[in-house]
């Protein structure tokens, strides 16, 4: 049994095929559970629908998913309705704003299939500021600073814990740098 309090770090740490990340899968619907139940707030995910489900939880993944477009593009799709305004706000609040601004089309620069004009540090800050706008009530950061140096991994530690203020969030991690300020740390 895994309990997480509103507002509670939760990490999840093991080995190499543990079942860390299924566990996240779990709480997103990719699987549903053939035993026990998964509840938010005391309702079973089973009840809803994945679309009401998934509004509710922002990802950070490993590898996040970013489109041949403009960076402006990429980051409005967390949230269509959202203002430039907001959209800077939470670039600065993930540490990518300035970064952004130093491209010669700043908010219009394309970034390529995958992100490939980018850096791996700039892709998980443009992931995480996605998560800033989106502003779920959960958060699941899965390996979000695995392919990243030392340097970046600390400026996107920073911006992480921003996000996850008032959130009850879910941390999948193998360096015990990302956890040490977990709630709980759970070892699979």
């Amino acid at each position: 049994n895994i309990v997480a309090q509103p507002g509670q770090t939760v990490a999840l740490v093991g080995t190499t095929g543990a079942g860390k990340s299924t566990l996240v899968k779990l709480l997103l619907r990719y699987y549903d559970v053939t035993g026990g139940g998964v509840r938010i707030d005391g309702q079973d995910v089973r009840d809803v629908t994945q679309g009401s489900l998934r509004d509710v939880i922002g990802v950070v993944p490993q590898d996040p998913l970013l489109f041949n477009a403009s960076m402006m593009e990429n980051l409005r799709y967390a949230r269509l309705s959202a203002s430039d305004d907001e959209i800077y706000e939470a670039c600065r609040a993930a540490s990518i704003h300035d970064k952004i601004l130093s491209f010669s089309d700043g908010y219009s620069t394309k970034v390529g299939e995958q992100g490939v004009k980018l850096s791996g540090g700039e892709v998980q800050r443009l992931a995480i500021a996605r998560v800033f706008l989106k502003d779920p009530p959960v958060l699941i950061l899965d390996e979000a600073t695995s392919a990243v140096d030392t340097e970046t991994e600390a400026e996107i530690q920073a911006a992480l814990r921003r996000v996850s203020r008032r959130r009850t969030t879910f941390v999948v991690a193998h360096r015990l740098s990302t956890v040490v300020r977990a709630d709980q740390i759970l070892v699979l």
